[in-house]
């Protein structure tokens, strides 16, 4: 496995001014969506052949919305939350409000080497969290999952104890990759990039509770007036085989508002 397999394509939005836009579509993709969306966009481009190529860019949700805002030529942002994509369309950079493609959850992971038992019981998830030296999450200033985990680990009443050994990544693939390559034991981590393949061999998980934090909704939204791949995609994403895709990625379909 490729120990950095979640830091590919992550780049500052400014590299890509070196490349024409004729060439390409661009697409801001939430880093927690990486292996769906990669076998998501697979799908689209055999559904959708003649399309252009699809640049994509990978990041905190809050990286690439700032982006954005500074001139990325973004056709299509697909975030981790509903915040970022509705600050966008209050500065009026989006084609309308978007829509909820998905909701997403956390998971519990440890690195699979280090032999720590992991079970549901709050309890036992307490006793692994104060044993641990170290616990990585995303930015939750920059990441909605890592906005989640801090309200999970207020929840659990546990925040105020553990806060001095969290270690921020900057988004929540980073965190996972801390965790998978042994860095850091234990982290908390999005349950779509916990169930990924690639990382069944280094790390294991279970699902928190969804009770204990806020909804994640994921909202994603078109750029005004956005290439026609681009709305495309975006249509795709809305169909049944992208929604079954995510649903075995770990997510959750909301209605669409």
């Amino acid at each position: 496995m490729k120990k950095r397999f979640f830091l590919a394509g992550f780049m500052a939005w400014s590299f890509l001014a070196s490349f024409s836009y004729a060439q390409s579509v661009t697409v801001a993709v939430a880093s927690n969506l990486k292996p769906a969306f990669e076998e998501i966009y697979k799908g689209f481009k055999q559904a959708h052949p003649q399309s252009k190529t699809v640049r994509i860019v990978y990041g905190s949700s809050g990286n690439l919305a700032s982006q954005m805002k500074q001139g990325a030529p973004y056709d299509l942002f697909i975030s981790a939350d509903e915040a970022y994509p509705l600050r966008l369309v209050e500065a009026g950079l989006t084609r309308d409000r978007g829509v909820v493609y998905a909701a997403g959850h956390l998971a519990l992971i440890t690195n699979s080497a280090a032999g720590l038992a992991l079970s549901s019981d709050p309890e036992s998830i307490k006793a692994l969290l104060r044993n641990s030296k170290k616990i990585a999450i995303a930015n939750p200033d920059l990441a909605p999952y890592g906005r989640a985990s801090v309200q999970y680990l207020q929840s659990m009443k546990m925040w105020d104890e553990l806060q001095g050994r969290v270690i921020f990544a900057e988004n929540i693939s980073i965190a996972t990759v801390y965790v998978s390559t042994g860095a850091v034991k234990v982290g908390i981590s999005a349950l779509s990039l916990a169930k990924s393949a690639e990382l069944s061999a280094t790390i294991q998980y279970i699902a928190l509770p969804d009770n204990l934090y806020a909804p994640i909704k994921q909202r994603m939204v078109l750029k005004r007036d956005p290439a026609p791949t681009a709305i495309a995609l975006y249509d795709y994403l809305q169909g049944a085989v992208a929604k079954q895709i995510l649903l075995n990625h770990g997510y959750s379909i909301p209605r669409q508002d």
